[in-house]
């Protein structure tokens, strides 16, 4: 028998890093996201996931940079709403495979996933939890935005790592 689990925003969170003219690192987050998961098993070895971000939802704690992100340098949100990830594979040996979309690209990719395990709360929901992560180039998904420092350095990395806890309640 399938089941279905709903991510539950207050308790989830999807952030990312990159390094900034190779001295720093920058962490942004998508305040606005959603996931499911249908899964045959409780260890998830079957799950089929689903997971979209909506880019206007990008917060780097800095509009200008935040603006910058969103336009056609980087994300072009006008035309590519949403960053989307579909499983191709449950969990398997502490990994995820499956295609992440960005800017109407999409990729292969393989996520390290570290399952929490399934809890019963005190009200009365079934729930889930994921430490997920990851490195993508940010190139590979057209975001070729670049430039350099005076010593020759790049100002933002091409390299972007992923970090993304997410709680799931079982859909009742």
């Amino acid at each position: 028998m399938t089941t279905k689990w709903n991510l539950d925003p207050s308790h989830s969170e999807v952030h990312f890093k990159v390094k900034h003219m190779v001295i720093s690192t920058v962490t942004g987050e998508f305040q606005t996201f959603k996931a499911e998961i249908e899964s045959e098993k409780d260890d998830f070895s079957e799950a089929k996931i689903n997971f979209s971000a909506e880019v206007n939802s990008i917060n780097t704690k800095n509009k200008d940079r935040d603006a910058h992100l969103k336009g056609d340098d980087f994300f072009g949100a006008d035309r590519y709403p949403e960053i989307k990830f579909i499983s191709n594979s449950g969990l398997e040996n502490g990994k995820i495979s499956g295609t992440l979309e960005i800017k109407g690209i999409s990729k292969a990719i393989v996520l390290d996933a570290e399952f929490g395990g399934i809890i019963n709360d005190p009200f009365g929901f079934v729930r889930a939890g994921f430490e997920i992560s990851g490195k993508i180039n940010r190139k590979d998904f057209g975001l070729n935005w670049s430039q350099t420092t005076e010593a020759g350095g790049l100002m933002v990395s091409d390299e972007v790592r992923l970090s993304i806890n997410a709680e799931f309640t079982k859909v009742q």
